[in-house]
């Protein structure tokens, strides 16, 4: 079957449909489960958050991004049967739901979609055809990957598929500071408060060679408070850039230091070494970074961790030591750590 497209071409319409509208984190993490169904069914079509649009619209995966503005243009029922009514008039033939929601799984089925998968212990897997179970260990990468039946060990990467105009955007900004690839990128913020460590200020101050903080305009008061620690060396690019010109950024980072938040998803997926602090939250649910050159640091003694699953806005028990008490020192020593590991690999590539 073909569809006419906005430009009045014609394409062969997608059989395929994913319902991604989590957080932007989220979303990145499943573009190998978007790599790995259009390998088996062709390129699908992908209903995401406005915010998260951008990043999918290159991705030789995607076929179509349909934006669901679940919480502004689209709100309310209106919104939801406005957007579910597009769908049914494209008469998929199968949705992949990796995002474990009530809403995600009502517009498949206002879509009228026959064939819709998700995970068995989802909230409204009643409403699936097909129920996967989700597993309780491992990344989630490969958690996702089971929607499409492929084995971890066939994983598609994370990717982006920037372009060249994302580069582009990103070295205009570096140019004009005088800034050349090789800095240390710092990703301070987060929606959710108690993800964020308190010390990158401190963190900036005690690293050698340029910073560029990362963030978007709602990180800016925060990003010129780390600026002014040290800033002759410190540029604050929060908000300068757009997401894609972002992501593009930090792969021209020689490491991303970064919170349990999306810029360590966006490092992964262009392939920038990481150190991710871990507070709230610990790797062991899934979220942590993949590369063979990252490094995860959080607590180790606290037997509060993890208090949740995306970290909240206020530490449970008022005290957030698992952020307090992890040191600028132990950060500027995985730094370090990392850095070598890498001098070694430009070094003997091979090894």
């Amino acid at each position: 079957m073909t569809e006419r497209r906005r430009d009045g071409a014609t394409a062969e319409r997608s059989a395929t449909l994913v319902i991604q509208t989590a957080f932007l984190g989220d979303v990145v993490l499943t573009t190998p489960l978007l790599s790995a169904l259009a390998a088996r069914y062709g390129p699908v079509d992908v209903v995401t958050t406005p915010a998260a649009a951008g990043l999918l619209e290159t991705h030789p995966a995607v076929r179509e991004v349909i934006r669901y503005d679940k919480r502004g243009a689209d709100a309310g029922l209106a919104g939801f049967w406005r957007v579910a009514s597009g769908l049914r008039a494209r008469w998929y033939d199968r949705v992949v739901l990796p995002h474990r929601s009530w809403r995600s799984a009502a517009l498949a089925l206002a879509a009228n979609v026959p064939e819709r998968t998700g995970f068995a212990d989802a909230a409204p897997a009643v409403t699936y055809t097909t129920r996967i179970p989700r597993a309780r260990t491992g990344h989630e990468v490969d958690r996702l990957l089971a929607l499409a039946g492929t084995a971890s060990a066939d994983a598609p990467p994370v990717s982006l598929a920037l372009e060249p105009g994302d580069y582009a955007a990103a070295d205009q900004w570096l140019a004009g500071r005088g800034l050349a690839a090789g800095f240390v990128a710092l990703a301070p913020g987060s929606i959710w408060a108690t993800k964020r460590w308190p010390y990158y200020p401190e963190l900036a101050e005690a690293l050698d060679g340029p910073v560029v903080v990362i963030g978007g305009p709602d990180d800016g008061q925060l990003a010129e408070t780390i600026v002014g620690r040290a800033p002759n060396r410190v540029h604050s690019a929060a908000g300068a850039l757009n997401l894609r010109a972002s992501a593009a950024l930090i792969a021209r980072a020689r490491i991303l230091v970064t919170n349990d938040s999306a810029p360590l998803h966006l490092g992964t997926a262009v392939g920038t070494p990481i150190v991710a602090i871990f507070g709230p939250t610990t790797p062991a649910q899934g979220f942590g970074p993949r590369g063979a050159s990252d490094t995860a640091l959080g607590h180790p003694a606290l037997a509060c961790r993890p208090c949740s699953a995306h970290g909240q806005r206020v530490c449970p028990l008022l005290h957030h030591r698992c952020m307090r008490e992890l040191s600028v020192e132990t950060v500027v020593a995985a730094v370090a750590a990392t850095r070598d590991v890498e001098d070694r690999r430009a070094i003997c590539p091979g090894h």
